[in-house]
């Protein structure tokens, strides 16, 4: 098959079921794509290349192409890719990227709200305003998609993705779906405990009966205050460590005077010591390398060991 293009080609349907892919292979209506690379779906726009990625049509689509696929082949989700590091050999396997397929976005009740895993957070938590309900205006200030929130705990300004939610709808391997309450996972800082082989591909999330005009200028003031403060319009992960207990990992990084320490086309930023951007057509591997020298100066200076939040994936080289 092309690069790109939809329709399975007949020699490629033979090749894949050669490789022991199921039979329906040609009743798939998402795109696969072959020896694709990944960073245009990462926002540090760097990556490798996949064997295999597959943009869904909808979530039915997707449990089909769960069940085709070849349990013994490796398998990663991407949504906004704003928490995930690719490195420059690529992902072995499948990748299946949420963001601008799994985006229904639906009000369920008077203040419940569902939302696919490709949704953006942001615009969650503008739907949520626009209908004058409030409670999810936090969520505009994560860099990520509803799948994404879901599965680390996202958060800022004070709010927790888990805090909101009601219950999922998950995937499992073998394209099986679910539905569990919110009360089947366990959400702490930054991780969520959830049954392994499942994925989110929805959440329900419970808002409250608002105010409208409120809602949406505090969200205003929320992305005014994120855009005063980040690298926002720069390739950038979002933060890249946690934040210790009682303390943040920007105030220590900066304490060491890492604010635009470079390594190769990666640098520190200059406005929020927790990001890393992309300023030079860097590679993964600037990226990482400078993420452990952060780290390893942090620890040495100031005794405290940062913990990366940014998932890092992939073959190191090609």
């Amino acid at each position: 098959m092309e690069k790109g293009k939809k329709t399975l080609a007949p020699e490629l349907l033979a090749q894949l079921k050669e490789r022991g892919w199921g039979e329906g292979l040609d009743q798939l209506r998402g795109r696969l794509l072959l020896n694709e690379a990944l960073a245009p779906y990462t926002s540090w726009r760097v990556g490798g290349p996949a064997d295999y990625v597959y943009l869904p049509a909808n979530i039915s689509d997707l449990s089909l192409f769960l069940k085709l696929l070849p349990l013994d082949l490796p398998l990663n989700w991407l949504g906004l890719g704003s928490n995930t590091l690719v490195r420059d050999g690529g992902l072995e396997g499948a990748v299946i990227v949420t963001q601008g397929a799994l985006s229904q976005l639906t009000q369920q009740g008077e203040t419940l709200l569902r939302a696919e895993a490709g949704v953006s957070c942001a615009q969650l938590a503008r739907f949520a305003a626009r209908l004058a309900l409030q409670g999810l205006e936090f969520m505009a200030g994560i860099p990520g998609t509803v799948g994404g929130a879901l599965a680390m705990n996202a958060g800022c300004y004070g709010g927790e993705t888990w805090n909101q939610v009601a219950q999922v709808e998950t995937l499992d391997r073998h394209g099986a779906g679910k539905i569990r309450p919110a009360t089947d996972f366990e959400a702490t800082y930054r991780q969520v405990k959830r049954p392994a082989g499942e994925w989110f591909v929805a959440g329900y999330f419970q808002a409250q009966v608002g105010d409208k005009t409120e809602a949406l200028e505090k969200i205003r003031q929320l992305l005014e205050k994120r855009n005063a403060a980040q690298p926002t319009g720069l390739p950038n992960c979002g933060s890249v460590f946690r934040n210790p207990p009682a303390n943040y990992a920007a105030r220590l990084i900066e304490l060491c005077g890492l604010k635009g320490y470079k390594k190769g086309g990666a640098v520190v930023s200059e406005k929020h010591a927790n990001f890393i951007i992309n300023e030079n057509n860097a590679k993964a591997a600037d990226i990482e390398a400078l993420v452990e020298e952060v780290k390893a100066i942090v620890e040495d200076r100031q005794g405290i060991r940062l913990i990366p939040e940014v998932c890092m994936i992939g073959k190191p080289t090609s």
